[in-house]
């Protein structure tokens, strides 16, 4: 018999009409983030008249390039089905994280009720600034 350790990613999901929870215990890294999409996409998938996805992150660890990779793309999958991306009970360091990656307000700004946002526009779009040397110089 083998024994998972404590920080394996161990995703439980609660359901109802419209809305999804997982909670989300263990290390979000290179090992584990396909298994939180493939959760997230399997509820995003099974429920058509859901509404909101919730990330219950208090038993969160540790979370490397590949766990906010998989969050970001949880974030595209969500906004695509028009669900609302929820990451409730953040602990410090995924928000250090999200703060250092400028990617805390893309992934926890509410969304506009009743507004489709199309890719390309909206809050997450990121203005160019140009490179090299300035004109002035």
């Amino acid at each position: 018999m083998t024994t998972r350790p404590d920080h394996h990613l161990q995703p439980t999901t609660v359901d109802s009409q419209d809305s999804l929870r997982i909670e989300v215990r263990g290390d979000l890294d290179y090992a584990s983030a396909d298994l939180l999409v493939a959760e997230v996409t399997a509820g995003l998938s099974g429920q058509p008249a859901l509404t909101d996805l919730h990330l219950s992150c208090a038993g969160l660890g540790a979370v490397d390039s590949m766990g906010l990779s998989a969050l970001l793309m949880i974030g595209r999958r969500t906004t695509a089905a028009g669900v609302r991306l929820h990451l409730d009970d953040r602990p410090a360091n995924l928000n250090r994280l999200l703060e250092l990656t400028g990617t805390l307000e893309h992934l926890t700004a509410p969304s506009p009720v009743g507004a489709e946002e199309t890719p390309g526009t909206g809050d997450s779009t990121v203005q160019a600034r140009p490179t090299g040397q300035d004109a002035n110089t």
